[in-house]
């Protein structure tokens, strides 16, 4: 039997958003490594704060990457309906690894594996929609048929890593030609 957790308090909700926020820019823009006393002095929030709704730095990382996932998720899913499927994928796509390229937090979490680092029901979202995108596009005839969406997922980390190496200069573009039909 499962016990429901009571609701938190509006000022608790308020103060893990803050924390939420806090974080998100603190690892977008430093990685992992930044300690959370850093986060909860952004946040205008003690320490105790921050603990008392995030166990450890991992779980708030992971609660601030999650709300990524479950974003780029609903964006996959809200394009399943659009006219040209080809431009939705290639849209998408570009959209993705930008914001991951911005996003320091996102390429670590990619980095860990051709997944988001942890399996969790909004990943399985993400990749149910991402490879919809990319069965829509192939049926269009507007990107390969030899791709699968594990492959793409190993792209988008590869046309990070490139970004990073070539210093932000779109190298995605070269990977996009090669997935067309």
């Amino acid at each position: 039997m499962t016990v429901a957790k009571p609701a938190l308090r509006a000022d608790a909700r308020r103060n893990r958003a803050r924390v939420l926020e806090a974080a998100e820019e603190v690892f977008a823009a430093e990685g992992l490594g930044v300690p959370l006393d850093e986060i909860a002095r952004r946040a205008g929030v003690g320490a105790g704060t921050v603990y008392r709704h995030f166990p450890s730095k991992e779980a708030l990382f992971q609660a601030v990457i999650l709300e990524r996932i479950e974003q780029f998720a609903q964006e996959a899913h809200e394009l399943l309906g659009s006219p040209d499927p080809g431009d939705a994928f290639f849209g998408y796509l570009q959209r993705v690894i930008d914001q991951c390229a911005r996003n320091k937090a996102l390429c670590d979490a990619l980095a860990e594996s051709t997944g988001l680092g942890f399996k969790t029901e909004a990943d399985g979202e993400l990749q149910g929609a991402l490879g919809d995108l990319l069965v829509r596009a192939q049926e269009a005839g507007a990107v390969r048929t030899d791709i699968d969406v594990a492959g793409l997922r190993a792209l988008i980390v590869g046309c990070l890593a490139m970004d990073r190496y070539a210093g932000g200069t779109g190298p995605s573009m070269v990977v996009f030609d090669g997935l067309k039909a």
